[in-house]
């Protein structure tokens, strides 16, 4: 039996991992897909305290380098469900295994919902294509970008980028944005914002590097447009079924916590993107990494007294 169980190897996961370990906890992490989560496809990333420049990739393969060294198991496995049989005692069931733990840390993150274009073009995710702008706009400094969306996350994208970028092109589907309103003034007092509603982006084009969009507009016509990068703020999804008998969960799918990053189970906790919050960053889900682990470490300690 394990001390602590994290689920998901991101920023969050991993920085868990750490703490947990350093309370001299053992600890196995279980990921469904790639090391790192959405920060190890960043390109570069620059708003990390005390780092001046760093590609996500790179933090990613520091901090995995960090909880291995220190004893982290980890395994590439999907969880499908959690099972609590008393105080102490989990069971994680994976697509191919069951293990057992004292505590378990849920940090399954997000994923942005990416755009389905008719070339599929993924690879262009990380050159020119973004899906956070708080991460990848401020290298764009000068330059003409679009942001494709309608919500919040669309509006607070394209004011940030209008801030230091010499014009922003906002692309919806519709003729009406479905944000607060003070960001939708906001946005249409600025001069260096275009709006360019009843579209519909159709293709991203570029061999190596985005080199324009493809799109539909009112009218139905196909036109291009020669912009070096692209923000698409369409949503985020959670996944946290798996998990929904153990924790409360809201309307948008994420785990309902504040900032002890407990759940409504005792030693269940939650970190990072996954749970309810209002600012999704790197050094968010670091901080919540902290705070779960050494909860969970409290509660485990708890145990044994």
């Amino acid at each position: 039996m394990y001390d602590v169980i994290v689920i998901g190897a991101g920023a969050a996961g991993m920085t868990s991992a750490l703490y947990a370990l350093r309370n001299n906890k053992t600890v196995l992490v279980l990921e469904s897909e790639s090391l790192g989560g959405q920060i190890a496809t960043s390109p570069r990333l620059e708003n990390y305290p005390s780092i001046k420049e760093i590609s996500g990739e790179q933090f990613a393969d520091n901090l995995f380098d960090q909880i291995t060294s220190h004893g982290a198991e980890v395994e590439i496995e999907k969880v499908v469900g959690i099972e609590k049989l008393g105080e102490g005692n989990f069971k994680v069931k994976t697509e191919y295994n069951e293990y057992s733990s004292k505590s378990v840390i849920i940090a399954s993150g997000v994923k942005h919902k990416h755009l389905r274009t008719k070339s599929d073009r993924e690879d262009l995710v990380g050159k020119g294509v973004y899906y956070c702008a708080l991460c990848d706009g401020p290298f764009y400094k000068g330059q003409e970008v679009a942001v494709i969306g309608d919500a919040n996350t669309a509006l607070q994208y394209s004011l940030l980028l209008s801030s230091y970028c010499k014009k922003v092109y906002i692309y919806t589907l519709f003729d009406k944005f479905f944000g607060d309103k003070a960001h939708v003034k906001a946005l249409l007092s600025k001069d260096n914002i275009e709006w360019r509603p009843n579209t519909s982006v159709t293709d991203f084009i570029g061999e190596e590097e985005l080199k324009a969009i493809e799109y539909k507009d009112a009218d139905g016509n196909i036109k291009t447009h020669e912009i070096p990068a692209v923000f698409v703020a369409i949503g985020q999804v959670p996944d946290n079924k798996a998990f929904e008998n153990l924790v409360d969960i809201d309307k948008m799918g994420y785990i309902i916590s504040d900032e002890t990053c407990k759940t409504k189970t005792e030693g269940l906790f939650v970190a990072g993107d996954c749970r309810t919050k209002a600012v999704r960053q790197v050094s968010t889900a670091i901080g919540d990494g902290a705070v779960a682990s050494t909860n969970a470490s409290l509660y485990i300690e708890g145990l044994d007294a």
